[in-house]
């Protein structure tokens, strides 16, 4: 199918914050950019309107205090606008919205799947009800897109085997150019950053549990940058002051310059719960920084332990503990640039291209 003149909506349920600007947004501006090279016209439907960094060259729509999915549905019924192709991000999969959309549209429909499982699984009730949605809703999805492996194998268990065939994996990337490089690594006594999101599943409430196991010793020295903001935060400074360990965490905020601090640091730490296929990771191998995280999501398939990282069981808090005195120690340490993975399989402009070729294959 030729491309020309195309016309293709972007549907996205993700917040556009100047102060937080990562990997997605750069996703969003590089597609965006590829398709215009391609004489395709991208209307975008997001939360909110904002015009920083390349934001002001698409052409948004804003649901504002409609959610996505309905403000779309009316935008196709009043404009009757004639796309080829539908794509959604952070949107719940198989609901009513996908048969709605396809009895408005004859656009192909492609569902990227960007959410995280709970560590233990969705309760029967809700699993059930999964299945059922995806006996009733799947066949108005005509392909389902896994950040990583692990998130279309959750796609299949969620909403059926049946889904295999039009299930595929295309990994997230990075801007390698915007990431500055470690060019060395302390072994003795090396620095630390946390880059979360500051909310319980992220898990950094088992990561000062941690901190605490560690010897008088290494808590009187050890310093953890930490990055990010949430609703967690006041818990987590409480935990932090019950435990007298204000001298070893810094809370820095959010900063959207993220690409040009990791290089100040030795290891990231990410003791995340949940996770589907983590940017932040990805971010950090780019500038040589090794990442200690769990074995959730995808996470297994860029942290090889012991190689570029250390992998240990989310929620278990005396490995971590052991891992961190290892490396603080100099018992343990990385010694490859992990820069190489992330050049050769997780670039931003991969990750473009695989998403722009859906357009020509679908």
């Amino acid at each position: 199918m030729g491309l020309n003149h195309n016309k293709i909506a972007v549907l996205c349920n993700y917040e556009l914050l100047p102060e937080r600007v990562g990997g997605m947004d750069n996703f969003f501006w590089d597609f965006d950019k590829k398709c215009k090279e391609n004489n395709i016209q991208v209307d975008w439907f997001f939360p909110n309107q904002s015009d920083h960094g390349y934001y002001s060259q698409l052409n948004i729509n804003s649901s504002k205090a409609s959610n996505v999915e309905n403000y779309f549905l009316c935008f196709c019924s009043k404009n009757k606008p004639k796309y080829t192709h539908i794509i959604t991000h952070f949107l719940e999969l198989c609901t009513p919205f996908f048969f709605q959309v396809k009895k408005k549209s004859k656009a192909k429909i492609i569902a990227i799947d960007h959410n995280p499982r709970p560590l233990n699984g969705y309760s029967f009730k809700k699993k059930i009800n999964k299945r059922v949605k995806g006996i009733l809703f799947s066949r108005y999805i005509d392909v389902f897109v896994g950040v990583s492996n692990y998130t279309v194998n959750e796609i299949l268990k969620d909403f059926g085997f049946h889904l295999k065939s039009k299930s595929l994996t295309i990994y997230n990337g990075v801007i390698l150019d915007a990431i500055q490089v470690r060019k060395t690594r302390a072994i003795l006594k090396p620095s630390f950053l946390v880059a979360s999101h500051l909310r319980e599943s992220k898990g950094i409430q088992d990561l000062i549990e941690a901190v605490n196991l560690l010897s008088v010793e290494i808590k009187n020295q050890i310093h953890i940058s930490i990055y990010g903001d949430g609703p967690y935060k006041e818990e987590l400074l409480k935990k932090i002051e019950n435990y007298s360990l204000q001298d070893c965490f810094a809370f820095l905020g959010s900063k959207s310059n993220l690409n040009e601090i990791f290089l100040q640091y030795d290891y990231m730490l990410q003791p995340t719960h949940m996770e589907c296929f983590s940017l932040s990771i990805l971010e950090s191998l780019a500038a040589n920084v090794p990442v200690i995280t769990t074995n959730v999501g995808g996470n297994t398939e860029v942290i090889t332990s012991s190689e570029n990282g250390y992998i240990f069981d989310a929620k278990d808090i005396k490995s971590l503990a052991k891992i961190i005195e290892d490396i603080y120690s100099g018992n343990k340490k990385i010694s490859i640039n992990t820069r190489e993975l992330i050049v050769n399989s997780f670039s931003l402009p991969k990750m473009v291209e695989n998403h722009f070729e859906l357009l020509k294959t679908i």
